[in-house]
């Protein structure tokens, strides 16, 4: 198989292992959905400890070379805490989105996301050769919309009832970005909250 995205594993130095979504992973996925409330929060697409299977089959029915790819993020202790996917990818302009993150309530506040987040723009800059990367969530994901701006990405804009939502709702999508230009930068602010961290 090959195309711009091929399945790879990434490893921190501190936090997390990104490993490529199976579906051997669906009990793991169960486990760390049952750590807090993820799977309960309207505006998400995370799964619930009974939805496990039904969203890894849904993430790997998009997943392919040109299409996107699905990591599962372990704790460097083996622990699988949660997820997150290069989706919507564009290999012609070479731009993809990082998404469909979650994480179990035991990995939020510490340095998961920062570590994952370094991992996945690391390989997205300086392997696959992006010029954009893209950070899209619902308007009324505040949690999310705060850790986005905490990775450095800045605002593009909002693209208003940009998708329906199964409940008949309609989903306003804030977009953010980061440019290969900011990549530097960025990745100097990632590695100076990761040893905050510790």
């Amino acid at each position: 198989m090959t195309g711009f995205i091929e399945p790879v594993t990434l490893t921190g130095q501190r936090w997390v292992m990104l490993e490529p979504l199976t579906r051997e992973h669906v009990s793991e996925i169960a486990a760390a959905a049952s750590d807090g409330d993820v799977g309960n929060l309207w505006y998400t697409g995370a799964p619930s400890p009974q939805t496990a299977a039904e969203w890894v089959d849904m993430r790997l029915s998009v997943q392919g070379p040109d299409t996107g790819l699905t990591f599962v993020v372990r704790r460097l202790d083996g622990t699988v805490v949660g997820s997150s996917s290069y989706m919507n990818v564009d290999p012609r302009n070479r731009r993809l989105e990082i998404g469909n993150t979650w994480y179990g309530e035991s990995a939020r506040r510490s340095g998961v996301n920062s570590e994952t987040k370094l991992l996945m723009l690391t390989h997205a800059f300086e392997v696959l050769g992006c010029v954009a990367v893209e950070f899209r969530t619902h308007f009324f994901n505040f949690a999310s919309r705060t850790a986005i701006e905490r990775l450095g990405a800045k605002l593009d804009g909002v693209l208003r009832s940009h998708q329906l939502l199964p409940d008949g709702s309609r989903r306003d999508t804030v977009v953010y970005s980061v440019l290969d230009h900011e990549w530097l930068s960025v990745r100097r602010h990632l590695q100076f909250r990761l040893d905050r961290h510790g």
